[in-house]
C-alpha cells in the first residue's frame, strides 16, 4: 500500500540571500529536503555553511531584509513559503520550535525562569496562571532539572550552562511541537553535559514521535543519533544519505575531510588533529565550478569551471555533488577511518 501521508516538512530549491553593503550573500542557495514524522535529520557543516540560516528560514525567524529568491516550503502539506511573521506565529511553539546554541541569548536575563516558561503555555495553550505554573514545574522535571519549583523562581544567571540549556529545551517542548530544530545545542557545554543534553533530546524525540533537526559542525555528534545526515558547504547541500550509508561509503571530499577531523579514540594524548586547509569561500561572489575546489586535495580542471549537480550514489537515498568522488580514479581508494566517538 502506498503511503499518501505528506511529509511533515518539504523544501524545494530554497534560496535565502541577504543584501549587504558588500553585495548579496548567497547564504542558502538551492536547498531541498524532505522530513518525515518521528525522524531525525543531522545537518553538518563548518561555520558559515548555511545551516543556521536554513533552519531560521524554515521557521520564518529571519529579518525582513532577507531575499527569498525562489523555492517552496510546505509544512504538513500546506505551502507556508510566503507567510508573514504574524501568520507564522500560529506555528511557533505549537507546531515547530527551536533550541538555540547559546541559552543566555535566548533566555531573558531579567525574567524569572517560571515567567518565561509559563508565557508560551498561556499564549498558545490558553492555560490559567496556576495551571501554567504547575505545567512549567513538570516540564523542568521532565528535562532533568532538580528542585523544579525552586528553579522556577530563579533567574538564568543563577543556573549552570547545562541547566540553562535544559530550560530552553523545556520551553521548546512546552507546547508539544511536531518539529524541533536544535541549532548547535551543545556548543558551549563541556563534553559530559553535551552527552546528557543529546541523550535528553533523543529521549524526548522518541517519546513524542517528534521530528528532530540536529544542527552541528561535528559528524561525531550525529553518528548514531540521526537517521539521515545532510552535509552543507557554502550554502549548498553537497551530500545527503542515511547515516550508516554516509559513514560506510561517503563520496564528497568535503564530507571525508570533516570525517577525518574527528579525533581518534586510539590516538595518544596531544595528537594534532587534522584540519581542512584554506577557508570557506566568499558567498558574496561565489566562484564558478565546485565551491570546495580551492580546498579540495583532489581537484581537477573541470572542478574549477563546472558546478557538480547532486546525483545519486549506488544506494537509495544517497546523493552527492562531486565530479570525482572519493574512491574514483585520482582520489583515495582507501582511507584510514577513525573510530567515531558518539557524543
Amino acid at each position: 500500500m502506498t503511503n499518501t501521508t505528506p511529509p511533515v516538512l518539504e523544501v524545494e530549491g530554497l534560496k535565502t540571500w541577504f543584501e549587504t553593503p558588500a553585495g548579496t550573500v548567497h547564504a542558502v542557495d538551492g536547498v531541498s529536503l524532505r522530513l518525515e514524522r518521528g525522524r531525525t535529520l543531522g545537518i553538518v557543516g563548518e561555520s558559515g555553511s548555511g545551516k543556521s540560516v536554513l533552519c531560521r528560514s524554515l521557521m520564518g525567524l529571519l529579518p525582513s531584509r532577507q531575499v527569498l529568491c525562489s523555492g517552496r516550503i510546505r509544512f504538513n502539506g500546506e505551502d507556508i513559503t510566503n507567510w508573514a511573521a504574524s501568520r507564522m506565529r500560529r506555528l511557533w511553539g505549537r507546531q515547530m520550535a527551536m533550541v538555540f546554541q547559546d541559552p543566555m541569548t535566548s533566555l531573558n536575563p531579567v525574567m524569572k525562569i517560571g515567567d518565561q516558561l509559563t508565557e508560551g503555555l498561556r499564549v498558545h495553550l490558553g492555560l490559567s496562571a496556576g495551571d501554567a505554573y504547575d505545567r512549567a514545574g513538570e516540564l523542568l522535571k521532565e528535562v532533568g532539572i532538580p528542585e523544579p519549583r525552586r528553579r522556577l523562581r530563579q533567574y538564568p544567571h543563577e543556573l549552570s550552562g547545562g541547566m540553562r540549556q535544559r530550560v530552553t529545551i523545556a520551553m521548546a517542548l512546552a507546547c508539544d511541537p511536531i518539529v524541533l530544530f536544535a541549532d548547535e545545542p551543545t556548543t558551549a557545554l563541556d563534553v559530559t553535559v553535551q552527552a546528557q543534553i543529546l541523550d535528553l533530546l533523543d529521549r524526548e524525540q522518541a517519546e513524542r514521535n517528534m521530528t528532530l533537526v540536529l544542527v552541528t559542525h561535528d559528524l561525531g555528534v550525529v553518528a548514531g543519533r540521526a537517521d539521515e545526515i545532510m552535509v552543507m558547504y557554502a550554502g549548498k547541500v553537497v551530500e545527503q544519505a542515511p547515516t550508516d550509508d554516509l559513514f560506510a561509503n561517503m563520496k564528497m571530499p568535503y564530507t571525508e575531510a570533516l570525517f577525518e577531523s574527528i579525533p581518534k579514540i586510539e590516538q595518544p594524548s596531544h595528537t594534532r588533529l587534522r584540519t581542512i586547509a584554506g577557508r570557506p569561500p566568499n558567498l558574496v561572489n561565489p566562484l564558478p565550478g565546485c565551491r570546495f575546489a580551492p580546498r579540495c586535495p583532489y581537484v581537477r580542471d573541470r572542478c574549477w569551471v563546472e558546478e557538480p549537480p547532486l546525483r545519486p550514489a549506488e544506494r537509495p537515498g544517497h546523493v552527492f555533488a562531486c565530479w570525482y568522488p572519493v574512491g574514483s580514479p585520482g582520489s583515495p581508494t582507501e582511507r584510514e577511518k577513525p573510530v567515531v566517538g558518539v557524543a
